[in-house]
Parts: C-alpha cells; structure tokens; sequence
C-alpha cells in the first residue's frame, strides 16, 4: 500500500473511531441526564395506604401504562396526608395522587409550593344523610342541618346545600364559602358547625347532616339513606381529585402517559366495579355547568 493510501485509510479509521465514541457518549449522557426513570420508563407514584377497592383500580391503571406505553409504576404508600405533598416537593417521588384541588392549593400556598395538577382522576361526593327524613322536600322552617367546622369542608357543605336549593351563597365555587357567606336562607335553617368526626352522630339529635364520604362509610351510612348527593359542576370542581407533579415536570411526555394510562374506560370500569354505590367516580372528561 503506498503511503497516500496508508494516510487515507488511517483518516478513514480515526473518523470511524470518532464517530462510534461520538455515539456512545450520546447515549450515555442521555441515559444519565434523563435518569433511569427515563431510560426505563419507570414512574414512582405517592398514594395513600387504600382499600382493596383503590388498590384494585390502580391495579387497571398499572396494566394499561405497561402494556400502551411501557411504563412500570411503581407506588409508595403514606398513611398521614402531610406528607405526600413534602415527599413529591423533595423529589422522593415523581408523581402523587390522593388530594383534590382545594387541598392541593391550600398546601402550595402554606409551604411556598409549586405542585401542580396534570390530570383529574376521581371525585368522592359527599350527601346530606338524615335519620329522621327521606327528602329534601320534608325539611321544615327552623330545622338544624351541620356541616363540618374545618374550612375546606365547610366549604364544601355550604356549597352542596346551595346545590340542594336551601341556601343562596355570595361567593362562587372557586372561592372557600363561610356561614357568613350565606346570602338567602328562605326556611331560616340552623347550620350547626361540629367537627366532621362529629357529623354522623348528630343525625340523632338534628334533621340532617352534610357527612363526608370517609366518615359516612365509618358510621355504616349507605349512599340509599342519603337524601342529596354533592353534584360534580362548578361548585364541586374544586373537590376532583387530581394526579399531581412539580411544575418542573409538568410537561413531562412520560408523565402525560400517566395521566392518559388513567383516563381510560378501562379505569373507568374498574371505578364503577370498585364503587358500585357511585361512592366514587370517573372525574375526567367533564362538562361543568
């Protein structure tokens, strides 16, 4: 080989070697820079310690993620609703889903915080129960109705009794409403504030009681002895519970397939066959009036 030849080909290879070093050092930067969670599309969700009825929809969730978009998720369980929030803050976790909009705003607002919402998964009403009536219609002029006395669930009852046609309110969905916000109370009803431990065990001693869902299913009130069911619009929207990440992450593309991994009629009947009582339901794809 004449060394014109040699010269060329020893260029040749060198550019050759360039390239494939080139190449590799592309795919591992990226493999670092992304993370793992990237390169293997591998998704941490924070929830709460659930029944086997949640357990058994994210079950639905898991499946569809893995078999449509190849994600495995993965989930790490709390027990107290302080610290999911902190966990997702901190970067302990990717994702969480346990709190609806409202909490999820307070807490922002308490812990300089900038989670955001990127998908809304289920809404849990709550109902106007009594134990000495069986309509709204057989309410009477003076008649005691409590709610529970912590802000955001106050809030929310005023706002379910305002759906009932019982109360007008001055302020609007978006906005926390107080007893001092009531407006019209044409049958001069009593709101008796009680904490919401509290609100099932009044219903011996007053006409009706606006309980939360939790404490509702604590007390073995069925979803037939309610007289009113929370209605999901306006009012309630601040009540949909939400799949949450850092606004960082926000647009994150395998994130989104979360989200969409959860909105499916897949999950939507494993909902329904969870909470056959409607005690919980889809929450995506709405029209709020």
């Amino acid at each position: 080989m004449n060394p014109r030849n040699r010269n060329i080909l020893i260029v040749v290879i060198v550019v050759i070697v360039v390239v494939i070093v080139a190449i590799a050092a592309f795919f591992g930067f990226n493999h670092k820079s992304g993370g793992s969670k990237t390169a293997n599309k591998t998704v941490n969700i924070g929830i709460m310690t659930g029944t086997k009825e949640d357990d058994a929809i994210w079950s639905t969730v898991s499946k569809t993620a893995k078999d449509k978009y190849g994600i495995t998720l993965k989930f790490t369980h709390f027990t107290d609703y302080t610290q999911p929030n902190t966990a997702l803050k901190n970067g302990d976790i990717d994702l969480n889903a346990f709190q609806h909009y409202a909490f999820l705003n307070a807490w922002n607002k308490a812990n300089d915080g900038d989670l955001k919402a990127i998908g809304n998964t289920t809404i849990s009403p709550i109902r106007l129960y009594s134990k000495k009536i069986t309509s709204l219609s057989q309410i009477k002029s003076g008649d005691t109705i409590a709610v529970p006395n912590d802000a955001s669930n106050e809030s929310r009852a005023l706002y379910v009794l305002k759906n009932a046609g019982l109360i007008g309110l001055s302020v609007s969905g978006d906005t926390l409403a107080t007893v001092k916000d009531i407006n019209s109370n044409p049958k001069n009803l009593v709101i008796k504030e009680l904490d919401a431990a509290q609100t099932p065990r009044a219903l011996d001693s007053i006409t009706a009681a606006v309980i939360n869902d939790d404490f509702a299913t604590t007390a073995k009130l069925t979803v037939e002895e309610s007289i009113y069911t929370e209605p999901v619009n306006k009012d309630s929207e601040q009540w949909i519970n939400i799949i949450v990440a850092n606004k960082k992450d926000a647009n994150n593309k395998i994130y989104k397939e979360v989200v969409k991994a959860y909105q499916t009629e897949a999950t939507k009947k494993a909902i329904e066959k969870a909470y056959p009582d409607k005690r919980k339901i889809a929450a995506w794809g709405l029209k709020l009036d």
